[in-house]
């Protein structure tokens, strides 16, 4: 035998990685493969549900029945995702843009997302009624006993009333508006001192709709000189969206 002839079992001829080792190692490599994809999915998953914080885009509408009345929704109008499915509930609570009257969506989050810009939207919250008559109907019976003073022209076809402090009503006032062929319009509000102090909830109204509905909305007193029209968009809003109650949802 040659003085260079080397055995099969020397240690230059053995593979430099075993066959358990090659194995061990792309099994590791398939497993770091897959926590980088599932890292980068749930990280964009992740980052898509802390920019929304709650809201949805969605616009699949949910039956929700309030009462003796029922409402199709979109999801998007919900504020609480709690309320984003069929049934019965206690309330509906929705907001929504001004003027578009939408729900939150891609083209308006910054409006939703900025609190800053939160004065271009329009609260609603949806209830069975527990009153005879919405805000307009108990401006004489009522709130005509709660104001003081004289009262005075404030602009945009509305008049201003102070309301009593003693009644439980500090800083705040009611402004009313005649309408044709309609009840006399009337909103409680506490208005700012000034224009950018406003807040989106400064003014609030009722409203009857539906068999038993009372529809309250709360918006900036930025928009007092469009008040008729937020009025009939609202009521627009949700007598659109009343179906026939035939069944309780489930």
């Amino acid at each position: 035998m040659s003085h260079f002839a080397r055995s099969a079992d020397t240690p230059d001829e053995a593979p430099l990685f075993s066959n358990g080792l090659i194995v061990r190692l792309i099994a590791l490599v398939t497993v770091l493969a897959t926590l980088t994809l599932a890292i980068s999915i749930g990280g964009r998953w992740i980052g898509r549900h802390i920019t929304l914080a709650g809201n949805t885009d969605s616009t699949e509408a949910v039956t929700i029945a309030i009462g003796r009345d029922a409402l199709n929704l979109p999801e998007n109008a919900l504020r609480f995702p709690s309320q984003r499915h069929n049934g019965v509930a206690e309330r509906a609570d929705i907001y929504l843009t001004w003027p578009e009257m939408q729900g939150y969506s891609k083209e308006y989050r910054q409006r939703f997302d900025d609190i800053s810009l939160s004065a271009n939207l329009i609260f609603v919250q949806i209830t069975q009624s527990t009153m005879s008559q919405d805000m307009s109907g108990r401006l004489e019976p009522i709130y005509s006993h709660l104001t003081e003073g004289a009262a005075v022209p404030y602009g945009h076809g509305l008049t201003l009333r102070k309301l009593k402090a003693e009644a439980g009503y500090g800083g705040e006032v009611l402004l009313t508006g005649a309408r044709a062929n309609q009840t006399e319009y009337a909103v409680r509000c506490i208005l700012p001192s000034s224009p950018a102090d406003a807040t989106s909830g400064d003014c609030q109204r009722d409203i009857k709709v539906g068999k038993d509905l009372s529809v309250l909305y709360r918006f900036s007193s930025r928009h007092l000189q469009d008040w008729d029209h937020i009025d009939a968009a609202i009521r627009t809003f949700v007598e659109a969206r009343l179906v026939t109650r035939t069944a309780t949802p489930r």
